[in-house]
This record gives structure tokens, sequence and C-alpha cells, in this order.
């Protein structure tokens, strides 16, 4: 028995029950250390099997020694070379110091498919802790926790378990250093490092052990990602705990995923807090400050999801005092304006109240309040980076990540580049050769690089393109039907405009673009990042992130650049029209604006990409269940052992987490960089994001395997990106506020132009005349020309020129120059006041919270107070045990230094 001391009766009887059982049915195959499929053989085993309590365990067949990480494989055709590799590799494997147990393919549940257990003794674990620095704890933490805070009791409701928010102890903590066991708080060694921490150290001797025969250097045969690329092992992966919906039979097993499936994956806790402690503890740092990111995100979103209900609400509250509207849709009015063609020879002239539901819902969204709602987006954005700095800061302090980035640069080399790279040079920090990537390799293959994404983001733009030239060619044929009034559709006519048609349909083929694009650019991305061999793991991520994310921004917000900013401005007027491809004639603007467009076009293509992200992530993996249920596996347990049931479940790659990121970051964008056209866009990020949480902390616990548990300090790349989408938010929305919104030529009108300061006869004046007869023959309709009965000899169109008949006909009125000077205005005073605030904000919030740099420094100093007695104490006893003239016996010198080491220990006073 090697586990007694440190336990429980308890948890000593459960041991020593689980150890009889092995001991027994050891006995029964006639050989202590005889494999599985040796016992298979014999008469009753299958029957031996079906009433072992205990097959759904963590543990080795001895029930002692925990299983750190599994590999599993199958014979096939390339079994003899697939074997000798595996053969080399476990070999490897065991002169490293791990340890190797297999179960044979005729005890699982398909009858072919073999699993290798991997324990790592103390002794491995001890010397590669010290090779990565890792942190442990060697005392007790006196820092009290915050104080609480008034009014607490509100957040009872919200709030979980102590034991769930904090489900270890507070510890001083400082690198391992295998020859300081002694300083360090190791009640058992078999338990002292977690469980996560334990796989950690397995993968990285995995990743980067050879499995090529000794004494050939084949330096490309190294790794486990290798021998899974090639099928020599099918997977390999650490085991959860314990099935997720209930406890662990084995005391000894935390039971860590039922407690986060209980407290958090399920649907019905999605208003409590995060058990962020216990994220960190069982899937380790990296997903745990994916999810604290998220958690605030979708937090702060509430606060922005109110304001823009509040200026949704004005705009539904202000809908009778919108003059303008009523002007378009009074038939004597709106009634009586004719309209020019839309489009060359297939629309006819039309009359301007025809668009009367249009301009209503137009200024749902292009209020007074938009303005207000775009200046307060942006202090917002500020708010949320600023504070999430600090959240950030204080995991770091939490989480004793503060040092990790020089461990990360140093100590994570990706196996890859070692194995690539067989050029070495001396390191001139650590003094030791290590591989390097020479200069002119580097240069080829980020030319090659750059030119890869370069020809991507020229593809999306052509799509787009070819997009815009879908809109004006379907937009004449919209325009034709909706609006000739020989066509019995007027009831569909009234509700939709051929704007709307075109928008919709045209956003919809956008959107199926965007996807088929997406899934080709996501496999070259990686390609070209593997290419490039970056050297640590950090490089390679923030590599992989800007490349994906620059193609994203191209992808998803292109079409709607195009609506905020090209739609519509370079349209002519009649008789004079521009033209693309000197053959589609560009698109108008609805009477009501272009606003209404970018709306539709935001919420089909936002909507759309968070409804299909929502398929793909909770759809699909409840479709595998119901399917697997049907197969008669609604209790895995009874019959699958603990490794069986985790194999059959998706496997988390290691770019799982940047794709969470990718899809909230895009979302960010859409949320600020157009919010001002669409003000509910918080509204429906926070209600995605609510559902996002729990249905990525579903898959975690229920649908994917135990991840490789790995650290980060922050959120990479992805926090200089929110920065550059937050300062390019101010510009789009100052700009869509001033030149694709109407509001500033209303005000112009209100304050310079109107009677009484009213917006009475805005409509007429921000329309323009044209002498019908002098459009041109290729601009007139080919049949319907003279249905409005030769009422009028003018018709109207969007712009502010001088009329027929006067000295500057067709040219720019002087209203124009002072609305484009009011627009100008506009953008400059926003920007100004906006980025002050911005800036202003972002000094008052410091970075890191002054309590944390305060406990952290008090963290330092108790630290070294406490190594540097317990260095003069260890040289106090060596220097005392050089001078004593009789050897005391082991025992008891063994307790003095135990007893004068933990007096060293002690806080000073």
């Amino acid at each position: 028995m090697r586990r007694i001391t440190g336990k429980t009766k308890d948890e000593t009887l459960i041991e020593l029950q689980s150890v009889t059982e092995s001991q027994t049915e050891d006995e029964n195959g006639g050989n202590s250390v005889s494999s599985v499929s040796e016992r298979a053989t014999l008469p009753g085993h299958a029957e031996t099997e079906k009433l072992q309590p205990n097959k759904d365990t963590v543990f080795f067949r001895d029930g002692v020694r925990r299983i750190d990480y599994v590999l599993s494989y199958v014979d096939d055709k390339d079994g003899e070379k697939k074997q000798e590799r595996r053969r080399e590799f476990e070999a490897n494997l065991e002169k490293q110091g791990l340890e190797l147990e297999t179960e044979d393919k005729s005890d699982s549940k398909d009858k072919k498919t073999y699993f290798l257990k991997i324990h790592a003794p103390w002794e491995v674990l001890a010397h590669y802790a010290d090779i990565l620095k890792i942190k442990v704890p060697f005392k007790l933490s006196d820092i009290p926790h915050a104080h609480d805070v008034p009014l607490e009791w509100l957040s009872h409701p919200f709030r979980l378990p102590d034991h769930i928010m904090r489900p270890q102890p507070d510890y001083f903590t400082y690198p391992f250093d295998k020859n300081k066991t002694d300083f360090f708080l190791i009640n058992d060694k078999d338990t002292f490092f977690p469980p996560s921490t334990r796989n950690r150290i397995v993968f990285y001797i995995l990743a980067r052990c050879p499995y090529y025969k000794e004494g050939r250097k084949e330096r490309d045969k190294t790794g486990i990602k290798r021998l899974l690329s090639n099928g020599t092992y099918t997977a390999a992966f650490p085991l959860h705990d314990c099935p997720y919906w209930k406890r662990a039979r084995n005391a000894e097993c935390e039971s860590e995923r039922y407690n986060l499936y209980k407290h958090w994956a399920r649907f019905l806790c999605f208003y409590k807090e995060q058990p962020l402690n216990l994220i960190r503890k069982y899937y380790g740092e990296k997903i745990g400050i994916y999810f604290a990111w998220l958690g605030f995100y979708t937090e702060m979103l509430f606060f922005a999801a109110v304001m823009g209900v509040i200026c949704f609400t004005y705009g539904v509250l202000s809908y009778e005092d919108n003059r303008s509207s009523k002007e378009i849709c009074d038939p004597h009015i709106g009634g009586r304006i004719v309209m020019c063609p839309l489009c060359d020879k297939k629309c006819p002239f039309w009359k301007l109240n025809s668009t009367c539901l249009s301009s209503w819902q137009s200024h749902l969204f292009d209020n007074e309040g938009t303005v207000f709602f775009a200046i307060f987006m942006g202090i917002w954005v500020t708010m949320f980076l600023e504070f999430w700095k600090r959240r950030q800061a204080r995991l770091e302090y939490e989480w004793d990540l503060v040092d990790f980035e020089e461990e990360q640069q140093q100590l994570q080399i990706r196996p890859e580049f070692e194995i690539r790279c067989t050029n070495k040079r001396l390191n001139k920090i650590t003094q030791e050769m290590e591989p390097y990537l020479p200069i002119s390799s580097k240069c080829a293959r980020f030319c090659l690089s750059f030119a890869t994404v370069i020809f991507w983001i020229s593809l999306i733009v052509a799509c787009i393109i070819g997009v815009i030239a879908y809109r004006l060619a379907v937009y004449a044929a919209f325009a034709s039907i909706i609006k000739d009034p020989m066509r019995k559709i007027q009831v569909v006519g009234r509700f939709i405009t051929p704007q709307l048609a075109t928008s919709v349909t045209a956003s919809c083929i956008n959107f199926v673009i965007i996807m088929i694009l997406n899934f080709f650019y996501e496999r070259v991305a990686v390609w070209i990042t593997d290419m490039e061999i970056p050297k640590t793991h950090l490089e390679y991520e923030n590599r992989l992130t800007m490349k994906m994310f620059l193609f994203q921004f191209v992808n998803y917000y292109s079409s709607c650049f195009y609506v905020a900013f090209f739609k519509g401005k370079f349209v002519g007027y009649p008789g004079d029209y521009t033209y693309m491809f000197g053959k589609l004639r560009n698109e108008e603007c609805d009477p009501g604006g272009c606003l209404i467009e970018l709306t539709t076009q935001l919420v089909i293509v936002m909507a759309g990409k968070q409804l299909w992200g929502n398929i793909q992530e909770a759809l699909l993996p409840l479709m595998r269940n119901w399917w697997s249920n049907r197969k008669g596996r609604h209790h895995p347990e009874n019959h699958s052992s603990r490794w069986e049931q985790d194999h059959g479940l998706l496997n988390f790659s290691q770019l799982g987490l940047f794709y969470e990121y990718l899809e909230m970051v895009i979302q960010f964008g859409f949320i600020t960089l157009f919010v001002a056209s669409f003000p509910l866009a918080p509204l429906l990020a926070l209600c995605n994001n609510i559902l996002e949480i729990r249905v990525d902390s579903w898959k975690f616990t229920t649908q994917f395997r135990r991840p490789v548990a790995s650290k980060a300090r922050n959120i990479g790349a992805w926090q200089e990106i929110l920065n550059a989408v937050a300062i390019l938010s101010v510009v789009t929305n100052a700009f869509i506020m001033a030149f694709t919104s109407d509001m500033i030529p209303r005000m112009v009108f209100l304050y310079a132009y109107g009677k009484n300061a009213s917006m009475s006869g805005y409509v007429n004046n921000s329309l323009s005349i044209y002498n019908i007869s002098q459009i041109p023959n290729d601009n007139m309709p080919e049949e319907g020309g003279n249905w409005f009965d030769n009422t009028t000899s003018t018709c109207r169109y969007r712009d502010y020129r001088y009329p027929p008949g006067h000295a500057r006909e067709y040219t720019h009125t002087m209203q124009f120059w002072h609305i484009l000077a009011a627009k100008m205005a506009f953008i400059i005073i926003m920007e100004h006041v906006v980025f002050v605030v911005k800036f202003f904000v972002a000094w008052m919030i410091p970075d890191v919270p002054s309590v944390v740099k305060a406990r952290f420094k008090r963290e330092r100093y108790l630290i070294q107070e406490y190594l540097h007695n317990y260095e003069v104490e260890k040289v106090k006893i060596q220097m005392s045990a050089s001078f004593m003239t009789e050897q005391p016996s082991e025992v008891s010198s063994m307790t003095d230094k135990q007893e004068v080491l933990s007096e060293c220990l002690e806080p000073p006073s």
C-alpha cells in the first residue's frame, strides 16, 4: 500500500477494497501482473466483469496509480509498421520514467480498440515540474480577502456555494525545485500535483518523445502529434474525473466535472455567476481566462442593451411626431410628387407615397436618440476594455500568472519548431544551443504567406463586387415589377420597396458566400501559419489570429461598408447618371435614407451568423446524443470503462478556443462598428451570449474530451484587435451618422431653412426637380412612361441641385455645401468628443487595481522572507551537523530537521 498516509479512514477502506478486488482478479488470472486480455480468456470472466463495481475508474488496475493520459490505437493494414513505431515510442516513454498499462481490444466495446494508460510517478512529475517552473504551494496565504460590500445580500440569488467558487484554499506559491521538496506543502506526493498539472506534464513529454530506434537521429519522427497524424495512434487524451451526471464512485476522485455540470453547464443556471476558479482548476488557465472574458463581456453588454432599448423605444414613441414621414404618406403631398425612374428602361415613374412604410421604418432607427446612442457606445467600448484590463490583472494575481510571459516565451517552444529547424545557434541569454530558422527561409515563407493572404482577400473583394453587380442588375427587375401600376401586386408593393427587396436578397446571397469562403480560408490560414513555423505556441496563435481576423473582417464587414459609405453616394442625376462597368446604373437610396438598408444588412449577417453558430455548437451535438441514446447508450458507465467513455467524446483541438474567441470578436465588431444603424444589436448580442456561455460550458463538460491544461495570462492578440476595433468604431459611427443617416440634413433644414423652426416642407426641400423632356431616351421607361396622364412635366430625385431654367441648373445648390460642411463638422466634433472622453476614462481607470498591486507586493515580500529563513535555517542545520561528534539516528535527525524548517516558515514578526 503506497497511498495510506494522509488519508481519512473512509478513503483508506475504499482504497483497500479497490486493491483487494484487483488482487482477487489477478489471482483468478494466475498472474498478479497479467493483462486484461489474458484474464478475459478464462471461463466466467465475462460474468465477473459485469459485476465489477469500479470499472468506471481513473486508476490503474492496482487501484493506486492514477491514469494521467490515455492513448488508443487499432490494428489495420499497416499494422507491422505502426506496431514498430508504437514499440519504440512506448519504450522511450518508459525510459523517461512513465509507467504504462495496456487494455486489450477484447475488453473494449467495439472489440477493435486498444487503450494504453499512462501514469507519471512522483520522480517524473518532480523532474518536469522543476524544468517547467510550475508554481506550487509552500504556505497558506495569510492575506485576507476583500471585505463584504454593502447590500451584498442583493447578489445572493446569483451566487454559487463557496466550495464551488473557491475549490481550494489560497496559498503562497513558488516555482517548484526538486532539491527543496521540504520547502513545499507536500502532505501526499500522489495528490500534491493536481490532475490538470499532471496531464500537462505528461503531454509535454509525449510531444517531445521520439519514436525512432536508438542510434538513429530522424528528427521528424518525434512526438505524439506526428503519431496521431500518421494513424499510429487514433486518439490521445487525459481522462475526465467522473461522469458529468453523477459523482465518482471512488472518493479519491474530485468529481469536479459533476460540479461543473451541476452549477455551470445547465441552462437553468444562466443567471448564476461562473465558477471561474473551478474552471481554471479543472481545465487550466487558458480556458478559464476565455470564460472570464466572455462572462465580463456579457455583463457589460447588459448596459449597452438597456441603452439601445431606450433609444429604440424613443423612436417608437416619437413615431407620431415624425413630420417627414407624414409628408411622404400624405396623399396631398407625397401622393402628388412624381419621382424619376429608379433604373433605365424597365423602371416607370412612381409616386413618393409608395415608400410610406419604408420611411416609418427608417424613423425607428434614424432619429435624434441615435446620435446619443452612437456617442454612448463610443464611451461604452472604452469602459469595457479598461475595466476588463482591471479584471484581467486581478485574475493574473489570483491565478499566479504575473510572471508567466517569460516562461511562455522561453520554455513553451513548439515541438514542430524543434523538429523542422535543423540549424542551431547559441542563445545569448541561456548560453545553450537552440534551434532557429535562417533569415532567408523566414523571408521566403513570409512572402508566400503574405501573397496567399492578399489573394484570398482579393477573392473576397471580387465576390463583394459580384454581389454589388447582382444588386444593380436585380434592382431594375424589382423596381419594374413592384412600381409598375399595371401589375397586380399592389398589396405586396405597399410593404416591399425595390431597395428593400434587393437588399434582403443580396444580404442572403452575401451571407452564403461568407460561409463558403470561411470554410476554405480557415484551412488555408492554418496551412500557411504551419508553413511559417512559429517558434512558440503564443507566437503561433498570434499569427493565426491576425490572419483569420483580417480575413473575417473583410469577409463579414465589407458588404456593410458598401451599404453604409458607398451606396447612393455616386448616383449622379437624371441625364447624367453614373454606371458600374459602363452598363449597370448605381443604386439610389430611399427618400428616407440608406440607414434602413444598412440595418437590414446588419441584421441578416449578424443574426444569420449567430444562428448558424448556435446550430453548429448545440443542435449537432444534441442530434449526436439522440442518436447515441437510440442505440442504447443511455448509461455507458454500466458497461464501459472511463477511458472508453471519454474516447467516444469529441476531440477538443488546439484551435478550439481560437474559434470561440473569433466568433465573439466578430460579434463585437458588429455591435460597435455599425451600432448607430441598429440600436438593438447589443440586445441581440446579449441574448446570444447568455446562450453561448451555457452552450460552451455544456460542450466542454459533456461533449468534449478533457483538454490538456494550458496556461495563458491574458486573451493574447485579441486584446489589440479589440482596441483597434474600438478606435475604428468611433470613426465609422461618426461617418454613418453624417453620411448614411438623414439626421444632419434634417438639422440643417430645421435651423437654417425651415419656417418657424419646424420640419414642415422638409421632404419637398430635399428633392430636386428635373424636366422630363430632358431625360435621354436611354433612361426613359420602355412602356408606361405616360401613366401620370401628363399631369406634370417634371419629376423629382433625391439631391440638392438647382431646378431647370435656373442659370446654374442641375448644379449643386448652396444648401448642399452647407449640409456637407455640417457633416464634416459633426464628424470632427463627435470624434474629438468621444476620443477625449475615451482617453480621459482610460487615464482615470488604472489597468491594475491598487488593491491588487498592494497584495502582490505583500506576497512578494513574504515569499522572499520565507525563502530567506528557509535557506538560513538549512545552512545552520548543515553547519551544526558537521560539528556533531555523535551521529543521531536517522529518524531523530529527520524529525529535528522538519521541526526547524517548520519554525522557519512561520510568518515574520
